[in-house]
């Protein structure tokens, strides 16, 4: 008796449960039978494949979820290119719209509607290739802006490391540096100092190399002996941990360039035996730097440390224009660094140099000079004290005018760091086969003062580095992956209609 009640409690219930009006409509005209069962699926397939052609004409901003932002602008590049106002053209010859790489530049016209990136079929641009003499079968970038362009080719937008085999993806700094560099008036030049480091861009320092291509300069090697002075057209002067002395048409021809208001970098590091270079102090002189000692600076915090090793350091960051940008948090690793040596306050305002400390090292560090000690420990020969590591020298070579009151002064900046090492190809350890370039914020010490002596100030900044393995699919792998986009949703769905058939043939 109580289950008769049940049943029609139940019954009441089901009588009482309005409908779902939308899934009647469904029932009741769209699955009466399996023609027009086949006509709504078709219906969602055309929705779904008008709805993903909407979002790309949209061009919308992808959700980005790697670690360094690989597919997104980052705030840098939007900086650099929201108020230029020529025309810019991006052509990727031999892409599709779908690439990740044409989708990227693509973001750029978000921030800036003068710039236009779209992927071309060059044998419908005919224009494009009589312009810059490009085949059928060629990929490449090609930035335009009026008569100025520059081409990338897509190995152009990595770096690699052969020893971990990890690809560096470098594609947003190429791009946004070549919309620069077509749309700037002028590119700097940097000319480094060949015959008399071991250091040079060819050799021990290949790395910092590949990154100052990156940058908006042009790359100049000198051989100061052809030449017989420093071009004209040099910006900035590169001098590398000198295991020479200067001859004398070096020396006289580098005086003679600051004189006219020139601009040096000075990467020097420890030197393990005392040096007699009386050309290449003349040139110190003209700042007020001294010799430089044998010995290197060791720590004796180890979190001031790396690897558990005194001789790597991590120094102190002095605020300025150069290292303003630089994290500090990650820092700077120098190896075996030795300190600059400068004259007193009075002897530098006598030479009217101003000085400002970049890099000095922390309290808890010591100056080594006796090199042969194999001791971590802090003897009684090391010297304690806060040492400058690295500093930037403005010499005043004229005064402006007073009576006119026009900027017609001569001034010219050093930036000197006592070390070498830290933007070299040389490995951090014998565990490791790691760049000392590539880690913490080393390249950009060197790269952000090359800008603030270049006077591009806008151009220092953090760059963007990212590390990413690359992997590239089978065939087969391919395959399987396309079948489990494509072919498993048709399989789903006619496996559906056929039990939906069953089931109604059944009733």
């Amino acid at each position: 008796m109580e289950n008769n009640k049940m049943i029609k409690a139940k019954k009441q219930k089901d009588k009482d449960k309005k409908p779902n009006k939308f899934i009647e409509i469904i029932k009741k005209k769209w699955l009466i039978n399996g023609t027009k069962t086949c006509v709504l699926i078709l219906i969602i397939i055309a929705a779904f494949i008008g709805i993903n052609y909407g979002m790309q004409k949209l061009e919308l901003t992808p959700i980005d979820l790697t670690k360094e932002n690989l597919y997104t602008l980052s705030n840098d590049s939007k900086e650099k290119v929201k108020n230029i106002d020529k025309d810019v053209n991006i052509y990727f010859v031999g892409y599709s719209n779908e690439d990740s790489v044409v989708d990227l530049a693509k973001q750029y016209k978000k921030v800036n509607e003068k710039i236009i990136a779209e992927a071309i079929d060059i044998n419908e641009r005919v224009d494009i290739a009589q312009k810059y003499g490009i085949e059928s079968d060629t990929t490449g970038i090609i930035v335009e802006c009026g008569e100025k362009s520059k081409i990338l080719s897509s190995n152009d937008l990595y770096t690699y490391d052969s020893t971990t085999y990890e690809t560096i993806d470098i594609t947003e700094e190429k791009l946004t540096y070549a919309i620069e560099s077509v749309t700037t008036d002028k590119v700097p030049v940097v000319y480094t100092l060949e015959g008399y480091s071991e250091f040079t861009l060819s050799n021990n320092m290949k790395y910092l190399s590949v990154y100052l291509g990156n940058e908006i300069m042009d790359i100049k090697t000198l051989n100061i002996l052809s030449t017989g002075k420093v071009p004209d057209d040099c910006d900035t002067l590169m001098i590398t941990t000198p295991s020479k002395d200067f001859d004398e048409i070096a020396t006289n021809a580098i005086i003679e360039y600051i004189n006219k208001g020139g601009n040096i970098l000075w990467l020097n590091g420890a030197y393990g035996v005392e040096q007699n270079f009386p050309n290449v102090q003349k040139v110190l002189d003209v700042y007020g730097v001294k010799a430089f000692e044998v010995g290197i600076i060791m720590e004796t915090d180890s979190s001031k440390m790396i690897l558990n090793s005194p001789e790597m350091i991590i120094p102190s960051i002095g605020y300025s224009d150069i290292t303003s940008k630089i994290s500090s948090d990650l820092g700077i690793m120098l190896i075996d660094a030795t300190k600059i040596n400068l004259k007193s306050d009075e002897e530098l305002e006598k030479l009217k140099v101003e000085k400002t400390d970049l890099l000095t090292s922390n309290e808890t560090a010591f100056f080594r000079k006796n090199v042969q000690i194999t001791s971590n420990s802090k003897t009684d020969s090391d010297e304690s004290g806060t040492f400058t590591i690295a500093a930037q020298l403005v010499k005043t070579i004229k005064e402006d005018d007073e009576e006119t009151e026009e900027n017609t002064g001569v001034k010219s900046t050093l930036v000197i760091i006592g070390e070498n090492y830290f933007v070299s190809d040389y490995p951090i350890s014998s565990s490791t086969q790691t760049p000392a370039i590539s880690v913490y914020n080393n390249k950009d010490l060197v790269i952000n003062s090359i800008a603030y002596l270049t006077d591009r100030e806008n151009d220092i900044t953090l760059r963007k580095t990212t590390g990413t393995v690359t992997y590239t699919a089978t065939n087969q792998e391919d395959t399987i992956v396309r079948c489990i986009i494509f072919a498993v949703p048709v399989v789903i769905i006619i496996a559906g209609i056929v039990i939906w058939q069953i089931r109604r043939r059944k009733k």
